[in-house]
């Protein structure tokens, strides 16, 4: 009886964990340095070779918000024995918009007048950003970037759409390096 009770309790336990690895979380939850590799994706990645990339995120508190800076080292295209190197770096710093959960970015301007808007969210164990444009035609492009807290790390999906068609997809995960 005792040795069915003590296996039950654990059954429990394990099956009550993944529940409690779901709760929501608020943005501190991203604060620290996070480093991993992704591979970004097109529509000519069926015929062509896709690029990997080295990330890095930075998450840190700022005011009652954040700022959040990344970098992605991109290799590909060139020679295959020697491929491009690039090195694309970002930065934000969101403050509280009012609305719960939702942030917005200082400096955010109007895409009607040829401003981007940028904003983030957490919802669930995800901390999303946003950064819309307007073409002159009035066509727009908005980037996003999902990092979702997991029990190993921290996963990445950002994708650029332009007037409804997706451009670009990243893949990646990260591991927190530093507090």
């Amino acid at each position: 009886m005792v040795r069915c009770s003590a296996a039950l309790v654990m059954m429990l336990l394990v099956s009550v964990s993944p529940l409690r690895a779901q709760e929501p979380v608020s943005h501190d939850a991203f604060y620290g340095t996070w480093q991993g590799t992704g591979i970004a994706e097109n529509a000519d990645s069926l015929f062509f070779a896709v690029t990997a990339r080295d990330l890095d995120v930075v998450v840190e508190p700022v005011g009652n918000g954040f700022e959040i800076e990344w970098t992605a080292v991109i290799r590909g295209g060139g020679d295959p024995n020697n491929p491009d190197v690039r090195r694309r770096s970002s930065s934000l710093v969101f403050q509280p918009s009012g609305r719960p959960t939702v942030y917005i970015a200082e400096g955010s301007g109007d895409p009607l007048t040829g401003g981007s808007m940028s904003w983030a969210r957490v919802h669930g164990r995800t901390l999303s950003v946003y950064e819309l444009t307007l073409n002159d035609e009035g066509g727009y492009e908005l980037t996003s970037y999902d990092r979702t807290l997991t029990d190993l790390g921290m996963e990445l999906i950002f994708q650029r759409i332009r007037d409804g068609e997706v451009v670009r997809v990243v893949r990646g995960r990260l591991v927190k390096v530093a507090n």
